[in-house]
């Protein structure tokens, strides 16, 4: 009897030093992830969207208590390295919640669109209840916060210029051309915001399932990615915002053009479900595929083109692809 109860007793302590280890693995993915984004502001920038992608990974592995505890204690020593709670805490913090969000999510089968989507909303809704109790608690509106959150940045973008060795001349032309960046910005703040949620939703989706793939994980099971279609109802959307967009109402102008970007998010999904359809169908090598999936995200040209394919495809329908009532909007069809 002394020998079971000291066997159960060995196993459970190799189960706690287990999930310390890995907690700490990763606590220590998160906080280099931080590092290099706080340290290194460029490739930083494309390092810091990766921070969901260890959460979910861990949650898969680890569960839910052990990521959360993970978290929060990922956001606790990022709040100590830079001294309090900044913009930049409440980012990481909000990137790791997408991460925990997916991991629930993913456990639920859901559509790949409703798991990114709904995912989005509530990082979006915490986002904004956060912003609200930090408004009240400085006794200032939400759009001064926003304007001075655009202001400093612009102004950093300016300092960084200014580091790189830029001339006095172009320097001063983007500067004169700052105001009217900065008002663009303010008012379409919530689409970039919404925008850049989904499309980093999005991406750890994408990158998420080959991981847990390899470390022997649970797999949603979203089919055939590169067969999805956006729901055909969303052109009555691009209509309605489009026109709004070229009305002469300031408000309903504003409205318009937040639309189109959050819309245009959408079907760049789609458009990229093409191009990848077509790089499988036409067995294009892996590293040909990642040279032209950067010029795509490098190029506006192509980024507008690969938007235009998604929108056009509800008529043209690239793919040839079958379309059933009870598939609308899924991945597979």
């Amino acid at each position: 009897m002394r020998t079971g109860v000291k066997v159960l007793h060995t196993m459970s302590q190799t189960g706690r030093e287990t999930l310390s280890r890995e907690i700490l693995k990763g606590l220590g993915i998160i906080l280099l992830i931080f590092a290099i984004s706080l340290y290194f502001p460029i490739i930083g920038f494309l390092c810091s969207l990766l921070i969901p992608l260890p959460v979910l990974f861990f949650r898969a592995k680890l569960g839910r208590k052990p990521a959360v505890f993970l978290s929060i204690t990922a956001a606790v020593a990022m709040t100590a390295a830079l001294g309090g709670i900044t913009g930049d805490t409440v980012l990481f913090s909000g990137l790791m919640l997408l991460g925990l969000m997916l991991g629930e999510l993913f456990e639920v089968d859901l559509p790949v669109e409703k798991t990114v989507g709904f995912s989005t909303a509530a990082v979006l809704s915490a986002g904004f209840i956060v912003l609200l109790g930090y408004s009240a608690v400085l006794q200032t509106g939400i759009f001064t916060l926003v304007s001075d959150y655009v202001t400093a940045n612009i102004q950093l973008t300016l300092a960084f210029y200014q580091s790189m060795g830029m001339s006095e001349e172009n320097l001063r032309i983007i500067s004169g051309a700052m105001e009217d960046l900065r008002y663009i910005l303010i008012r379409i703040s919530p689409a970039i915001t919404i925008a850049s949620t989904l499309l980093i939703s999005w991406s750890t989706v994408l990158l998420s399932l080959p991981l847990l793939k390899a470390g022997r994980l649970r797999v949603p099971d979203f089919g055939t990615l590169n067969r999805w279609r956006a729901p055909e109802n969303l052109v009555w959307l691009v209509i309605v915002s489009g026109l709004a967009a070229v009305t002469p109402v300031g408000g309903l102008m504003i409205t318009g053009i937040n639309g189109l970007i959050v819309l245009g998010t959408i079907y760049f999904f789609n458009g990229i479900a093409i191009v990848s359809y077509y790089f499988e169908a036409k067995h294009f090598s892996r590293p040909a595929r990642i040279c032209l999936y950067g010029l795509i995200a490098l190029q506006q040209f192509l980024l507008i083109v690969v938007i235009g394919l998604g929108f056009f495809d509800i008529w043209l329908n690239f793919r040839k692809l079958e379309i059933q009532k009870n598939d609308q909007g899924r991945f597979g069809g």
